[in-house]
């Protein structure tokens, strides 16, 4: 299976509606590893590795996310493969 990484910069209302807790739950179901955080300007960093078609499954539902969060833009940036992550989690 190949495997894939990508850096995600989520814009819109994606504070404070559970963006993180919901990101966590979704990669977890999908088996995806890495992280997302809260950034000072407003935005969701997230970082996803795994199989290449979960991970842009991750990708696609970080454009609409939860339901009390409305996304306006998703700006995806490939990394080379590490697999240095072994679970998700929340970064504060």
């Amino acid at each position: 299976m190949e495997k894939k990484r990508v850096r995600v910069l989520i814009s819109g209302i994606v504070q404070g509606v559970a963006y993180r807790a919901h990101t966590k739950e979704m990669a977890k179901r999908l088996g995806v590893n890495g992280w997302v955080r809260n950034l000072p300007d407003g935005r969701v960093e997230a970082l996803f590795e795994g199989d290449k078609d979960k991970v842009e499954q991750m990708v696609e539902w970080c454009k609409k996310g939860p339901p009390l969060a409305r996304v306006d833009k998703v700006e995806v940036e490939e990394e080379p493969y590490r697999g240095e992550f072994f679970d998700f989690s929340i970064r504060y």
